[in-house]
């Protein structure tokens, strides 16, 4: 068959003439393929699937109960560009009462976003000439890295190592890469490690963002997922606004993925940059949905019921895992438990199996055990479990994580 001409018309940044052709296969794909595989050579039977990124439960039936009154107003069925007062206000109200930060105003600095992953991938534009670096951690989200490089950007990556408590060492950036910096893009607490940062980090993060010059960008989608005290605003920090701007999402803190709302906010000019791409990329979001989104930030308690339930999981999952023989460490907020990767497995027959990275222990995990989990070879091999297995109440999750505990017995790990 002949090739279509439109073969040739790819952009450099995809793949140009080779889009298309690769048969590289991402991670999570893979570990898809392996559940496909692994549910279809065990007909019924369960996959305990520890690898999930997104809450497991709906959103709270009165925010739903908002949404559907909201939806209903003639005057919210338009366009809603970047957003009208509603939540920009609950925003800077919840700001302060939660993450104790005084003082945001709301006409100027809060811009609502399509949930941070829009955000990540229009803040770039703001900010990224060709030959630019911006500054991120690895392993991470990497939206903001992928759309830097899209404008002709590079991206220098930090190490996230467990010798520095999951966070990045700013003074090992070279200084040719430093003098070329425009942003350092941050996430705490942390996917995937389920660090969390202190205010002595983000402290030092500010003076090393003055003395170079460069835009902090914290995104806080986990923020108010917190175990214990109350959740760290990068913008808590003195000066911190002079310098930078932080990303919420009601995704992970009221169950609302598929929503899509979330806000930007810090420093006035970057949001207004922020708000004059974002005008020219989407014309908002649905202000029924702004509205519900606003409801909650007004009703923080909404979190902290989720936060306790990930809490009361996350104690049993760290039991289970070190039961198995991992040096599992219960983190102070998110979702996610972060783990070094076995080097071999011992079954109860003396077969050996022995593991070149991450990604092969987890194949091997979903094959052998049906248990799937998200490898990282990124800094060193790791496994990242997730308490947003799906669990209808406390009986059904003490039944999936006593599971996990008997699938893991007859094996020894070595590490």
């Amino acid at each position: 068959m002949t090739e279509s001409y439109v073969q040739n018309l790819f952009a450099d940044r995809i793949g140009g003439k080779q889009y298309g052709k690769s048969t590289a296969i991402y991670k999570f794909a893979k570990i898809k393929a392996a559940k496909r595989a692994a549910l279809a050579a065990n007909h019924g039977a369960e996959i305990i699937d520890m690898g999930v990124g997104e809450p497991d439960e709906m959103a709270f039936p009165e925010v739903v109960a908002e949404l559907h009154k909201e939806a209903r107003k003639p005057e919210n069925r338009g366009y809603a560009d970047n957003g009208d007062a509603v939540l920009k206000e609950a925003a800077a109200r919840y700001l302060e009462r939660v993450c104790g930060v005084p003082g945001i105003n709301p006409e100027t600095e809060v811009i609502h976003s399509i949930g941070s992953k829009a955000a990540l991938s229009i803040l770039p534009a703001v900010l990224i000439n060709p030959g630019d670096y911006v500054l991120m951690t690895t392993p991470g989200y990497p939206v903001f890295g992928t759309h830097t490089k899209y404008y002709g950007g590079l991206v220098h990556n930090l190490p996230l190592i467990q010798a520095n408590r999951f966070l990045p060492d700013l003074d090992s950036i070279p200084a040719d890469v430093l003098s070329k910096a425009k942003a350092l893009v941050i996430n705490y607490p942390n996917n995937p490690t389920g660090a969390s940062a202190t205010p002595e980090f983000f402290a030092k993060v500010v003076e090393f963002a003055r003395r170079n010059r460069i835009v902090v960008i914290h995104d806080a989608a986990y923020a108010a997922l917190v175990f214990e005290g109350k959740p760290l605003s990068f913008l808590a920090t003195p000066e911190a606004k002079e310098v930078g701007i932080e990303l919420h999402s009601t995704s992970k803190s009221f169950n609302m993925t598929g929503w899509r709302c979330g806000f930007v906010t810090g420093n006035e000019l970057l949001v207004k940059a922020y708000g004059d791409v974002k005008d020219n990329s989407d014309s908002g979001q649905f202000l029924a949905i702004q509205h519900a989104a606003a409801y909650c930030f007004d009703h923080p308690e909404m979190t902290e019921k989720i936060a306790a339930k990930y809490s009361q999981r996350m104690d049993a999952l760290v039991q289970a895992l070190r039961g198995a023989g991992f040096n599992a460490s219960k983190p102070k907020g998110s979702f996610f438990l972060y783990v070094k990767a076995p080097k071999a497995a011992v079954k109860k027959d003396g077969v050996r199996v022995q593991f070149k990275t991450a990604e092969d222990v987890s194949q091997w995990l979903i094959t052998e055990k049906l248990i799937s989990t998200v490898p990282w070879d990124d800094a060193g091999a790791s496994l990242r479990f997730s308490v947003t297995f799906v669990a209808k109440d406390q009986a059904g999750e003490k039944r999936v994580l006593a599971e996990l505990g008997r699938r893991l017995a007859d094996v020894r790990f070595e590490f």
